[in-house]
């Protein structure tokens, strides 16, 4: 859970609304909002999110979401498993409970 307020994208935050739907263009289908709701995952940790944390300046979001999905292209040489491991592991090094 994030400790700062958050914004939520719509249409009366156009420009957050802009920067999340851009960036999550490129995302994987498994990222996706539907793919999302299809999961097992308890409602509090589905509805959460710690990029979302980030809201509050929505033209810098929209550029970390750019980066991300161009990361995670299909045309790179890594698998989408060797992407995961990767920040698994980075993560674990950071103690990142995320």
């Amino acid at each position: 859970m994030t400790w700062i307020r958050v914004d939520q994208p719509g249409p009366d935050n156009p420009r957050l609304a802009k920067a999340v739907a851009l960036g999550r263009a490129g995302y994987p289908p498994e990222y996706a909002p539907e793919a999302q709701l299809q999961s097992r995952m308890p409602a509090a940790v589905a509805n959460e999110s710690i990029v979302m944390s980030h809201s509050l300046i929505p033209d810098a979001l929209g550029h970390i979401f750019a980066g991300y999905a161009a990361m995670l292209s299909d045309e790179l040489p890594l698998s989408r498993r060797q992407h995961e491991l990767i920040a698994a592991s980075v993560s674990a090094l950071n103690r990142c409970f995320y």
